[in-house]
């Protein structure tokens, strides 16, 4: 199978992640790999809005989630069948296909219910005390199997029950034979015996059949007309005629009215445990109209999953777009410590302390000999700015430095003019739809010891806006901070321009006493020079809350 493969950053992706996203995948495209697409985990910040809409670059594929859903492993072009076919058909289906379960559907191909041949076997061959001779069918049904034409009587397709009698004895005999039961409800079936078809007319049968295709007496089929007997003629053989009879039963009477089903839709484990638990042997998949999709069995549990991830800008599961345990990872590109899970098979894993993923994707594009096209050009170079601060974030390094002058020639800008104009015109809160955004659009979990903790980051021109929002983001720190289950939440609001950060901070009201930084007021720490999450913040709170 020719697998979906995505590259996607974090939950709440920045610049750097959705740009590397799109630049790798971009190279994978020109080194071959035409099954590769960019998607992200969750909403762009305004900052990376701006970028993209600049550049002229589409939005990557978004996905909410990655866990593998029914459709993911049912096969789309479903046998199904209708109620009202014979049993004949039925299992000539189940023949052909191979299959041990066929859905019954209605005229919109609502599923109203299974056939499992293990069932149909179970209730078909098992002989009951009326097993023996019923049939239950209708006489178009019957004709229909039979290859029949009518010599009198009509087709019709109410389901009667019938008692079927062979007649290949002499009339005698066949008259005690034939004795206690109700004429109405007899299907006889004999060849060219004139007496017995004459004492079946005589004795009201429902039905007579004349097998091998062989002359009825004209008298004969004029007295069943005027008697109101069905009489057929049939080309097989009696003993054919006769097999063919009990398969003449309208599906309809198989029908298993209660099954499992589910949504295409809906994630595997909830297949899995329906397979497991029900009891049933298949469970159909429903479109969103409820028609039916697909049948699965516990064999399709085994199916491999038409998908598989590269991840850049993080390599741990906890920052990872949900289910992503669940597939394969076939990459991680990154410039973050390592928290990675285990892997079953050896992968790529290349990561690096720069200052930026995009650093590690444009070397990537310089080492394999690929000319990036200008706009991709421009997307890196925007991902370095934007993770570095205009390359003057702490984290920023040599190598950094050497690809923004690689990228800036190919993508024909100054890159200080070009980061100026990126921060200038997202930075603050003005720029997201709401304080809430604002704070979980860059917001990351951490922890210390048994300590929880999350930090989100705003780039700002100036500290002005953040102190007329201070009371009201501190709100919003405490939501987050209880909605998610944290010891404490905090949001780093920098000064791109000043090269400094005020940090607002919800619990752990003991971190005054630690902390190291000078405090402006309750919850409020002014961090001159810190402008890094990842290379000065976060290590310095993992120090002072394992002190804690």
């Amino acid at each position: 199978m020719n697998k979906q493969i995505y590259v996607i950053g974090h939950r709440n992706p920045d610049t750097d992640s959705i740009a590397a996203a799109i630049g790798y995948a971009e190279l994978k495209k020109r080194t071959g790999h035409d099954n590769v697409v960019a998607a992200m985990a969750g909403s762009p910040n305004p900052q990376t809005l701006y970028i993209l809409g600049r550049l002229g670059i589409p939005l990557p594929v978004y996905l909410a989630d990655i866990h593998p859903k029914v459709h993911d492993v049912i096969t789309r072009q479903p046998v199904t069948v209708r109620a009202g076919v014979s049993l004949k058909e039925a299992l000539e289906l189940f023949h052909r296909h191979s299959i041990r379960v066929l859905p019954v559907v209605d005229e919109r191909d609502v599923p109203i219910g299974i056939v499992s041949l293990l069932k149909l076997s179970e209730k078909y061959l098992v002989a009951g005390s009326d097993r023996k001779r019923g049939v239950d069918s209708t006489p178009s049904t019957l004709a229909g199997c039979l290859d029949a034409t009518f010599l009198c009587g009509a087709p019709s397709d109410v389901l009667e029950h019938l008692h079927l009698f062979i007649g290949a004895m002499e009339a005698d005999s066949f008259l005690s034979r034939i004795a206690g039961y109700d004429p109405a409800t007899m299907l006889v079936m004999t060849g060219d015996r004139p007496s017995i078809q004459q004492a079946a007319i005589d004795r009201g049968v429902r039905m007579l059949v004349v097998t091998g295709g062989l002359p009825v007496k004209e008298e004969l089929v004029a007295r069943g007309r005027a008697a109101g007997i069905t009489i057929l003629s049939t080309p097989h053989d009696t003993a054919t005629a006769a097999w063919l009879a009990r398969l003449s039963t309208p599906l309809s009477c198989f029908i298993e009215p209660g099954f499992e089903k589910i949504g295409v839709g809906e994630p595997l484990e909830h297949l899995r445990l329906k397979l497991l638990h029900s009891g049933e042997p298949a469970v159909v998949a429903v479109e969103e109209d409820g028609s039916i999709a697909g049948v699965a069995t516990k064999s399709s549990l085994l199916a491999s999953f038409p998908h598989a991830l590269i991840l850049v800008d993080h390599n741990e599961l906890g920052q990872a777009v949900p289910g992503a345990e669940t597939v394969e990872i076939l990459e991680v590109i990154d410039h973050h410590k390592l928290g990675n899970p285990p892997s079953n098979q050896p992968i790529t894993f290349m990561t690096a302390p720069v200052g930026s993923t995009c650093t590690v994707v444009a070397t990537l594009y310089r080492e394999r000999g690929v000319e990036p096209e200008t706009c991709i050009a421009a997307l890196l170079l925007a991902g370095i700015m934007s993770d570095t601060v205009i390359l003057k974030s702490p984290t920023t390094t040599d190598r950094d430095r050497e690809m923004v002058v690689w990228l800036e020639e190919r993508a024909g800008l100054d890159h200080v003019v070009f980061g100026r104009d990126i921060f200038s015109s997202c930075s603050g809160f003005k720029a997201y739809a709401s304080l809430a955004t604002a704070v979980r659009s860059d917001f990351k979990h951490f922890s210390a010891h048994e300590t929880l903790f999350g930090v989100g980051q705003v780039e700002v021109v100036g500290f002005d806006e953040f102190y007329g929002l201070k009371e009201e983001l501190r709100q919003v720190l405490k939501q987050v901070k209880d909605e998610e289950g944290l010891h404490m939440a905090g949001l780093m609001v920098t000064d791109i321009y000043t090269e400094s950060t005020l940090f607002l901070v919800e619990g752990k009201n003991e971190l005054a006493h630690t902390m190291g930084y000078p405090q402006l007021e309750p919850r409020l720490y002014e961090l001159k020079g810190v402008m890094s999450r990842k290379k000065q913040m976060v290590p310095h709170l993992l120090k002072v809350l394992g002190a804690l």
